[in-house]
């Protein structure tokens, strides 16, 4: 049985998610920790590139901080995407082939995630919402004719 705080906790944190590119950021911010973990893999294919592989700890930090800031920030989130699309891009060089391409891709999709995301957008309707709408139409249309009314 649910209880009166999570049934108001639901759908606050849905109102909360529709208004910020959540899932951008979340891939994004998602793909820099795997970059992070990858960096301590125990595998002969491991690279450090800098002073002791800082580049390939700076850069999925980078991208772990441009995804929380989206979320957190979602003004600000084209800044916060174009740095997160070049450090994600940049991680291929410094951090183990940006972590197996696995963190490479996820910052890349959440970067551009983040970018494409528009604020105050109509959500968009279901197929099935966009027919029934349809056919109401076509039903009024019908009967304004039968009563002689111009649709």
């Amino acid at each position: 049985m649910r209880t009166r705080r999570t049934q108001s906790v639901r759908p606050a944190f849905r109102r909360w998610r529709a208004r910020r590119p959540f899932w951008g950021g979340l891939l994004l911010a998602l793909g820099g920790a795997e970059i992070l973990l990858t960096e301590k893999a125990s595998l002969k294919v491991v690279m450090h590139i800098g002073m002791q592989g800082l580049a390939g700890y700076l850069l999925p930090v980078v991208m772990v901080l441009c995804g929380l800031l989206t979320l957190f920030s979602p003004s600000q989130r084209l800044f916060y995407s174009i740095i997160g699309v070049l450090a994600s891009l940049g991680s291929w060089i410094t951090s183990n082939l940006g972590g197996f391409f696995i963190g490479l891709l996820l910052g890349v999709v959440g970067s551009c995630l983040v970018f494409g995301w528009l604020p105050d957008q109509e959500p968009r309707r279901s197929r099935r919402q966009r027919r029934k709408d349809r056919k109401d139409r076509k039903e009024a249309s019908a009967r304004h004719e039968e009563q002689g009314v111009p649709a």
